[in-house]
């Protein structure tokens, strides 16, 4: 029997349910209204303003934010007890997904719904939390996230604003923040500042406050439609009661806002890439070369095949992280239950916001080339949605920076918290040294070969994390080369265990999808095993030299031991899907 795991960075030394995993498929009829809800919004109201958000009018996007709010879209996940919704993570996802369809409008309001209430909610006492949660959810005031600098992107923790306490209790903050979403109309900021130049502490800050004001707008490749300024504080007065949570602990606030953001950031991007297969699809049945539509030629085919397949594995990771992040709440409203679960699945949510942001990128650039000169112009979409996905690889964390994350975190949890990588890593070490060959059994199961698979890739991760440990020590964090490979490597292993496991639920219940999930998954998982063996090969010739390399390659092979497969046939079969359904097959 499949064990049931449940805590971050579990699924990668031992296997999961499919019954156990949250899918699409298993959504309710409450999810599937919240759903309808939001994507009636944005197609009514959101995208007819388009034009006008992409002429900086602010107005605009502020009655846009307070329209969402009377929807209950900004609070859906939020405690009722502070003035949300109290659904759970999986609605938010859904609501994510609806907002996505419009780039610029979802990055104001994954600001609002993220970036703003999440420090308050997990971190704001309950003066705070009564004082600005309720407007922020209802859209009646809207809130922006300050932490970059011009000298501190990625190095967060090196900010050069300052916070000096007064004698009466109050706080002066002086210092510039870059590159703030919502920045030119927000009326709260969550802002980032070293207490006597030294410890690191958040604040809650009014637009009223004195010595608070903003810079002009950024001339930004993409997302015209959304505000990003920087913010100058010159003796900003903050009341005393305005410091968020401790002095000396705002990497706390921040890291865990980042988590969260980094997840709904994929929620967006998995809804951006479905809005870009549906163009897609469209144009490819309408216009025609050489006397017949080209959605009907083989190259055209397998790009669409090629985005809908990514974005499918992007949906089964983001939905089975959904399902994680609730069953680690468990139903609890209190704001420490939420940031715990947060921190909980760090991992995962570094992860996905890799995997959302490239597949995205990718699938927009197929669908600026499946419409050849006319994407590379302003007359249809792919033009904006090009530009606009670029920064999404930036936005919360480079990553560069998600990447040189993810093992890190993985050998922390091995060490603090007992997630038996070591041991897993010593295991399948010796396995490949072995000269016994894994014993292989036929089987008709259409899954069969990708959890085979599957398996393998895990054992490979986690030797791999292992091996990358072992080698460097202390100065792994200055191999970011070898960091970054394994990172990969568990990326792939992610995709590739939550896309089976999906498509292996969708096949006990009958679902109508359910042959082309497994087409799906075992095209992902064929492709991913390929990328994972040449990465763990790479990887392994930085650390090992002579017979010890020779013999750890062999063993390499033979763990993966990918079977061949002919993806052309599956692949169709999902672009023919796509066309007959006029968008993403999945739905």
């Amino acid at each position: 029997m499949p064990l049931t795991l449940h805590r971050g960075g579990e699924w990668l030394v031992g296997e999961s349910s499919p019954d156990a995993c949250l899918t699409p498929e298993k959504l309710d009829e409450e999810h599937r209204l919240v759903g309808r809800t939001a994507a009636e919004f944005v197609q009514q109201e959101v995208l007819p303003a388009l034009g006008e958000l992409e002429q900086k009018n602010w107005s605009v996007a502020r009655k846009l934010l307070l329209r969402a709010g009377e929807l209950g879209l900004i609070g859906t996940d939020v405690p009722e007890s502070v003035g949300g919704v109290g659904l759970d993570k999986a609605a938010s996802i859904v609501v994510g997904e609806s907002i996505g369809a419009s780039a610029s409008f979802a990055t104001a309001f994954g600001a609002q719904t993220g970036l703003a209430i999440i420090p308050i909610l997990c971190f704001g006492t309950p003066e705070q939390q009564r004082a600005y949660l309720p407007r922020i959810i209802s859209g009646e005031i809207v809130g922006a996230y300050c932490m970059s600098e011009s000298g501190s992107g990625s190095d967060a923790l090196s900010v050069r604003a300052r916070a000096v306490k007064q004698a009466d209790g109050s706080w002066v903050l002086n210092g510039e923040k870059m590159w703030i979403t919502n920045g030119g109309f927000a009326d709260i900021f969550i802002v980032f500042a070293k207490v006597d130049g030294e410890h690191f502490s958040g604040f809650i800050v009014e637009r009223s406050f004195p010595g608070v004001g903003t810079g002009k707008e950024e001339h930004k490749m993409g997302l015209h439609g959304s505000s990003t300024v920087p913010l100058i504080l010159q003796d900003a007065r903050v009341p005393a009661d305005n410091l968020l949570g401790e002095i000396g602990k705002g990497h706390k606030i921040a890291f865990n806002v980042l988590n969260y953001g980094r997840f709904k950031l994929a929620a967006m991007c998995s809804g951006g890439a479905k809005a870009a297969i549906k163009e897609s699809v469209a144009y490819a049945l309408t216009r025609r070369q050489f006397g017949q539509p080209i959605a009907s030629f083989g190259a055209i085919r397998h790009k669409l095949a090629a985005m809908t397949i990514r974005e499918f594995v992007v949906e089964s990771m983001l939905y089975r992280t959904a399902g994680l992040i609730d069953a680690a709440i468990g139903g609890a409203d209190e704001p420490s239950a939420i940031a715990k679960a947060l921190e909980e699945y760090a991992i995962e949510s570094s992860l996905l916001k890799i995997a959302g942001t490239e597949m995205i990128d990718f699938v927009i650039d197929e669908e600026v080339q499946i419409h050849g000169g006319n994407g590379f112009v302003k007359d249809y979409p792919a033009e904006r949605r090009y530009r606009d996905a670029r920064v999404n690889r930036i936005f919360e964390g480079t990553n560069e920076i998600n990447r040189l994350l993810v093992p890190t975190m993985l050998l922390k949890r091995a060490m603090k918290s007992g997630l038996p990588v070591m041991q897993a890593a010593k295991d399948v070490q010796n396995e490949l040294v072995s000269v016994s060959p894994p014993q292989l059994s036929e089987t008709t199961d259409p899954l069969g070969e990708a959890r085979r698979t599957v398996a393998a890739m895990r054992k490979v991760a986690v030797v791999s994390l292992g091996l990358t440990a072992l080698t460097y020590g202390d100065a792994l964090q200055q191999e970011q080369e070898a960091l970054m490979l394994v990172s990969d490597i568990v990326m792939d292993t992610f995709g590739a265990d939550s896309a089976t496991l999906r498509a292996a639920h969708a096949a006990s219940i009958g679902h109508a999808s359910a042959g082309l999930q497994a087409d799906a998954a075992t095209v992902f998982t064929h492709e991913a095993a390929v990328r994972v063996e040449m990465r763990a090969r790479a990887l392994f010739a930085a650390m090992l030299t002579g017979d010890a390399l020779r013999t750890s390659l062999a063993g390499l092979r033979r763990i993966l031991k990918p079977a061949p497969m002919n993806t052309i046939v599956p692949s169709r079969r999902i672009a023919d899907a796509a066309a007959q359904r006029k968008g993403y097959v999945f739905e």
